[in-house]
């Protein structure tokens, strides 16, 4: 991991990339300062970095985690996009994905894949088939920040923090059915809706074609041409190993810096406790108990997607537990690894609009879900 950090920190400077933009130049900077961090956790870490709540659960759970999940599933990933399987369901679910989700059809797998998965995997995924020609500027972001949450392990984690594994199934689809709900309605409104609806640059456009008659007959078309035209299994394999191992060293040495100082403030300053007055409003005329705390939780929840469940304890009301859950994967983006992660990749999507998206995303879960709590509790 340590060795995926310094190729991480050093790359942008060796390249010349750093300067590109200014999102670029601080993230650059910040990747230096994760190489210090990570530096000191396989070293000595300071009494301030050791807390198991800083240091070891950025290292352990989060680094950790993507530094083997990433470059081992790419390996994998070839089989679900190389072959000609995106192509194939593609053509079936055409008609679901491109007036509710504004995405090819070939999105569904990527879609699924990216909600039961990693998201670090889904971003993988999405980002090779914009590079490709396969996406849009605005589908590829779509398909980021409107499916790409956290896998149903974690899911399965906070369930247990907040202990909900009683109502598991219910919680598990009604995550589901609120993320792509919300993600619905986000690719509507500003600043998804504004994404450029161009093509990667370099890239061979590959548009959907539509299909009148002969549907399963297209696809198995499609399909088998994909499979005639690729390079062969070892050439995907390396591609889209060697594309793991590089996006992972460029989210690794971010999540020890974003996440360690997004971590750092909720722990130490008060300004998540600000946060939580943003959204006491909408808590309160959703009828949500203790609204300054569900606000609070959901708030926090932009560092660190797990920092909800330790917000709201296991005693509090049944229907604000489920509430914070569900909010916690269907508001996606978090600093400590997502950001990163999408930043890391060619989708351009800059940081501001992920925060903005994030907000969007929190206010019409809670309005969705709240209702839903009370009528299933």
């Amino acid at each position: 991991m340590l060795a995926l950090i310094v190729v991480g920190a050093a790359r942008p400077f060796v390249t010349g990339s750093w300067k590109q933009t200014p999102t670029k130049v601080v993230f650059s900077l910040l990747n230096v300062v994760g190489l210090i961090a990570a530096l000191l956790m396989v070293t000595r870490p300071p009494a301030w970095l050791a807390d198991p709540d800083i240091g070891p659960f950025l290292w352990k759970t989060l680094v950790q985690s993507v530094g083997l999940i990433v470059p081992i599933g790419a390996i994998f990933l070839g089989f679900l996009i190389g072959f000609g399987l995106m192509e194939f369901v593609g053509v079936f679910v055409r008609p679901v994905m491109r007036p509710i989700w504004r995405t090819p059809g070939r999105s569904a797998v990527d879609a699924v894949a990216s909600f039961v998965g990693s998201y670090s995997l889904g971003l993988l995924i999405t980002n090779r088939v914009y590079k490709s020609g396969g996406y849009t500027a605005r589908e590829a972001a779509i398909v980021a920040v409107g499916f790409s949450t956290v896998s149903v392990t974690f899911m399965v984690v906070v369930a247990k923090a907040l202990d909900l594994m009683d109502h598991w199934l219910m919680y598990f689809f009604v995550s589901f059915v609120v993320t792509f709900v919300v993600t619905a309605i986000t690719v509507r409104i500003p600043p998804l809706s504004r994404v450029p609806d161009e093509y990667c640059p370099g890239s061979v456009p590959t548009p959907e074609q539509k299909i009148t008659r002969n549907r399963f007959g297209v696809a198995l078309g499609q399909a088998l041409g994909t499979l005639r035209e690729g390079p062969g299994v070892v050439r995907v394999i390396w591609a889209n190993f060697k594309d793991g191992v590089l996006m992972t060293a460029s989210i690794l040495p971010s999540i020890m810096s974003v996440g360690l100082i997004g971590l750092l403030l909720a722990k130490h300053t008060p300004i998540f406790d600000w946060i939580a007055w943003i959204f006491y409003p909408i808590a309160w005329l959703v009828r949500l108990p203790e609204p300054l705390l569900a606000g609070k939780a959901v708030g926090v929840g932009l560092v660190e997607m797990f920092l909800p469940s330790a917000q709201v304890g296991a005693d509090e009301s049944i229907i604000l537990r489920f509430v914070v859950a569900v909010v916690s994967v269907s508001g996606i983006i978090f600093l400590s690894a997502m950001v990163p992660s999408i930043l890391a990749t060619e989708i351009p999507l800059k940081f501001w609009k992920l925060i903005v998206i994030w907000f969007e995303r929190v206010v019409i879960s809670l309005v969705i879900t709240t209702p839903i709590a009370y009528l299933l509790l």
